[in-house]
């Protein structure tokens, strides 16, 4: 090893275009769950949740759309309530997201915030939406802003999801709807477009290698250190291997009948 003393050699991994292969079953359609923020009859943040489900389609993806009503405020129910289970089961069974909300107060919903605190950064060995690819989008009653995607960038990273770089942000939305609920012509639709094709992309390149693409050093070294720990003090017998590779429930199938 070069001048690297502070490192644990034995749980350092070199990356390699090997590892980062392809499995032989990459070939089922990329899974993608769509989130909205609003409960308005008329939401516009729906609206443009279906027509990106109708542009995912398109491109040969499975998507499912979470209906937020009746989704508790975070906490004032147990996690075993059917909507949170729904949620979370939905959440484990994307391999891809597409969150879109309206701006309120100059940043997210409330009914769209609610969603994600009740996604928990961690279950047990979990992680329900680590490494998944995720789309951020917003709609504007007024003049075009950034405040709302901005946001769920930042909401994306803490939940640690890897955030493709397109985005769109829909102003003046009630115009841009028809009365049938469509998406009119314009250049926010190509926009759409654009964000739905780079998903799509992002999401064929990361799923089948996002435990590689996510597993840490840190959290191998903390794993390694805490194994000895338990070998030392003759709780286990076995050493732990090296590198761990932190297993991911992306594949869990629903247990909620949801998906």
């Amino acid at each position: 090893m070069l001048d690297l003393p502070h490192i644990a050699a034995d749980v350092l991994d070199t990356p390699t275009l090997a590892k980062l292969a392809l499995p032989a079953d990459s070939s089922h359609p990329p899974r993608i769950l769509i989130l909205y923020g609003s409960l308005r009859p008329q939401s516009f943040s729906r609206k443009l949740a279906l027509e990106a489900e109708r542009i995912l389609r398109q491109f040969g993806a499975e998507t499912r759309v979470f209906d937020p009503h009746e989704l508790p405020i975070l906490d004032s129910v147990p996690a075993n309530h059917p909507k949170v289970q729904e949620l979370r089961a939905l959440s484990l069974w994307s391999e891809g997201q597409v969150w879109v909300s309206p701006e309120r107060h100059g940043s997210v919903t409330g009914v769209f915030k609610n969603q994600i605190d009740w996604l928990p950064l961690e279950d047990g060995s979990v992680r329900p939406t680590q490494g998944r690819t995720l789309a951020v989008m917003q709609v504007s009653g007024g003049s075009q802003s950034f405040n709302v995607v901005n946001a769920l960038r930042v909401l994306g990273r803490w939940m640690r999801m890897v955030v493709i770089p397109n985005q769109s942000s829909v102003a003046k939305a009630w115009q841009e709807f028809d009365d049938t609920g469509r998406m009119k012509p314009s250049p926010f639709y190509d926009r759409v477009v654009d964000v739905m094709e780079e998903l799509f992309k992002f999401t064929l390149m990361v799923r089948d290698r996002s435990d590689y693409l996510v597993d840490r050093y840190s959290e191998r070294k903390g794993a390694a250190e805490a194994h000895a720990l338990l070998v030392a003090a003759g709780a286990i017998e076995v050493a732990m291997p090296a590198p761990v590779v932190v297993e991911s429930a992306k594949t869990s199938c629903c247990t909620s009948g949801a998906c």
